[in-house]
């Protein structure tokens, strides 16, 4: 396979473009505006030079490469720590019991509570692959990708690792979660708020969004089923998300709904499972598919591999793993389980 990942240059942005335009809105950490992905480029290059090794509004932003054609078929995003800078905003749903004794009931009520809950929590996001590339385990790829990138720089990012899923809309973009809350307030469709989220920022939701709980059984029927779920399209991600361990816990996203889950960074499978090892002189003609990665920070790169192990700190690879990592003998590289 000539697929890898690699640090994303600024001079990716005509590939990062052409898959913006691809992903059908609602994905804020990719908008299909040529000027937001420049930035995006300009400030995930400057994280990705920042030679100390701490916590902050850095962003790392990765590029699925196929060796062979040079073509741009996938990318993805880690966030050092959100709410930094400016707000994270959630909705936290919870219940609020009320007892009435002259009806002898108790009544449990479903609220949404706006909530800063996950400030300082790294996040991952922004992956889209290719609708032609969408079969092989490339998806799988690029996401694991972001653990292994983690799990080399561990002290740049949290102790908790946090996740946000689209939610449900039509095929005109828009959400129904938004249009019972967001768009009483605001005066803007789902696909205007979300483009100028994603360009401006959420300082606006803190000026202009209701500030108390908001009680679920007063929201219209398509918005009430459209809470805490995923677009069909997320589905898959979603599954990947809980195969590493992430989970819900009534976190969900203020503008479609969608779910937010999070997971312990060094409980996440990936992490967790990540060995380090020594490339061996011999290369490995066949073996144990795993997932490889190697280099540190912009010379970052992880792909598949056949991989022997020796049983003493060092494993043989297969030449093209060698190749697309760029390692020579002797050299550290991560190793996980497909």
């Amino acid at each position: 396979m000539s697929f890898r990942i690699r640090a994303a240059r600024t001079e990716d942005l005509r590939s990062l473009y052409d898959l913006a335009k691809l992903t059908g809105g609602g994905f804020t950490n990719l908008p299909a505006d040529k000027a937001t992905l420049k930035a995006k480029l300009e400030r995930s290059e400057k994280g990705f030079a920042k030679k100390k090794d701490e916590r902050g509004d850095y962003l790392y932003l990765f590029m699925l490469e196929n060796v062979e054609t040079r073509q741009i078929r996938g990318t993805c995003q880690v966030f050092g720590s959100v709410g930094v800078n400016q707000p994270f905003y959630s909705y936290l749903i919870s219940t609020l019991s009320q007892r009435s004794k002259e009806l002898g009931r108790v009544f449990r009520n479903e609220t949404l509570n706006l909530t800063t809950d996950l400030e300082g929590s790294s996040e991952v996001g922004g992956l889209f692959l290719h609708p032609n590339e969408r079969a092989g385990g490339l998806g799988l790829l690029l996401a694991r990708s972001r653990y292994m990138f983690i799990r080399k720089h561990r002290a740049r990012f949290g102790d908790t690792v946090l996740a946000e899923l689209r939610g449900v809309m039509d095929d005109a973009g828009n959400a129904p979660f938004w249009d019972a809350i967001g768009g009483r307030f605001f005066g803007l469709s789902f696909p205007e708020a979300d483009e100028f989220n994603a360009v401006h920022g959420t300082q606006f939701i803190a000026d202009l969004f209701p500030m108390t709980p908001i009680y679920v059984a007063m929201l219209p029927d398509n918005a009430r089923a459209a809470l805490g779920q995923p677009h069909p399209s997320g589905k898959a991600a979603l599954k990947m998300l809980e195969r590493e361990g992430f989970s819900w816990d009534g976190y969900v996203d203020i503008f479609d709904g969608g779910p937010t889950v999070t997971a312990d960074t060094d409980k996440i499978r990936t992490v967790e499972e990540a060995r380090e090892v020594k490339v061996s002189k011999q290369a490995a003609e066949s073996g144990k598919t795993m997932l490889l990665a190697a280099g540190e920070l912009q010379d970052f790169r992880a792909c598949y591999g056949e991989v022997l192990d020796n049983g003493d700190g060092t494993v043989a690879i297969d030449a093209t793993a060698r190749k697309l990592l760029g390692v020579d003998t002797g050299e550290t590289i991560l190793i996980a389980g497909r």
